[in-house]
């Protein structure tokens, strides 16, 4: 079964410059599904059930953080790894993404290199 990787960002070119900083990985059977919004994402979740997902804080119709408490402790989706991502690094924000059962916090703007090695890891690539 092909692995999936689920991008959530309200932001056009930010879901752009994910999807290429990860494009390398369907050349290995990975699939590259993108959700613009909070609400969105959570349907995507539940019907295609993706191995990481990289979800962005402030999102319209429900938020980031809304989203990761939803699918780990009403859904009870564990598995699903997601890592929050954020314009801002204040440990608020940080306290609160554990809090709500993301599995990894990094910030905008990110590197693309470390994008691409920490999907390979939670992937097994």
């Amino acid at each position: 079964m092909s692995k999936k990787i689920l991008i959530v960002d309200d932001e056009p070119h930010i879901r752009l410059l994910l999807a290429q900083t990860l494009e390398e990985l369907e050349d290995e059977g990975v699939d590259i599904l993108t959700a613009t919004n909070g609400a969105e994402a959570l349907k995507v979740i539940q019907e295609e059930k993706p191995n990481l997902v990289f979800l962005d804080v402030m999102m319209p119709l429900m938020n980031g953080f809304d989203v990761c408490k939803t699918v780990k402790k009403e859904l009870a989706m564990p598995d699903i790894f997601i890592i929050m991502l954020t314009a801002k690094g204040q440990e608020f924000d940080k306290n609160k993404g554990l809090d709500v059962g993301a599995d990894l916090y990094m910030t905008k703007p990110f590197d693309p290199d470390e994008i691409l090695e920490k999907a390979q890891e939670v992937l097994g690539l």
